[in-house]
């Protein structure tokens, strides 16, 4: 027999077709269970991220002051309205437009300067939408 053949090395069409397909499916698999173990969008809560850049804003080592929430409302993420409320005993502070009810909110116990060398707790509400 000579070292060379015409029918050396080839393969039958039908075989050659399968293993290709088998090769697809294959890749086509593993691409749909790759892309299903990957995390889905994020739901984040605006109002965290925010309420902490207003507190920074407000308070003056560590303490709060009243009359300073309009200031502060510059605080909040690019694209988002903001509402901040701060309440002291029975005084309540509002700053920025009305909030929606679907608004992410968050709050935070805050030391508030009522009178020279006179603090009490109060609360930092803030409230954030689109």
């Amino acid at each position: 027999m000579p070292r060379w053949s015409a029918n050396s090395g080839q393969t039958e069409p039908i075989a050659a077709v399968v293993a290709v397909f088998v090769v697809a499916l294959a890749l086509a698999l593993y691409a749909g269970a790759f892309e299903a173990s990957l995390p889905g969008p994020a739901d984040r809560n605006h109002a965290e991220a925010a309420a902490d850049r207003v507190e920074r804003a407000v308070t003056v080592g560590g303490v709060a002051r009243e009359g300073r929430l309009d200031a502060a409302l510059d605080r909040a993420p690019g694209g988002f309205e903001a509402n901040a409320t701060l309440t002291v005993g029975d005084r309540t502070e509002h700053a920025g437009p009305t909030a929606p009810t679907t608004a992410d909110v968050a709050s935070r116990r805050v030391s508030v300067r009522i009178d020279a060398g006179r603090v009490i707790p109060g609360r930092l509400e803030v409230r954030v939408w689109t």
